[in-house]
């Protein structure tokens, strides 16, 4: 499997995660010219932003750790351009999640910057 469709998978992993506590998934992959969101879902009042990280074992550092500073800053003009995109949020506050996946082991961290 090449990085893309293993990506991919773990992402409709994330968003089967997230939907049995939940959530609904209104978005796979938004993506503009700065970059891309892997999920966009609704929690009940909220609009959710949310990036999925992966890694096979923590030889690599964990997942989240690769949500930087810079990455955080991609994702939110990134969500700023899916706002304006569409008229606004509707009303619903917004946030940005992570769902870091490592190996079998999923950790949603909502709110996270």
């Amino acid at each position: 499997m090449n990085r893309r469709a293993e990506g991919s998978a773990h992402e409709r992993q994330a968003a089967a995660y997230l939907e049995e506590r939940g959530l609904k998934i209104l978005e796979y992959n938004y993506r503009t010219a700065r970059g891309e969101i892997d999920l966009i879902a609704r929690d009940r009042d909220m609009l959710v932003f949310v990036e999925v990280k992966y890694r096979r074992d923590s030889r690599m550092g964990y997942p989240e750790e690769a949500v930087t500073p810079a990455k955080q800053r991609t994702i939110r003009q990134v969500a700023a351009a899916y706002l304006s995109e569409r008229g606004g949020s509707g009303g619903l506050a917004c946030r940005f999640d992570v769902v870091a996946v490592l190996g079998d082991e999923i950790t949603w961290i909502p709110d996270a910057f």
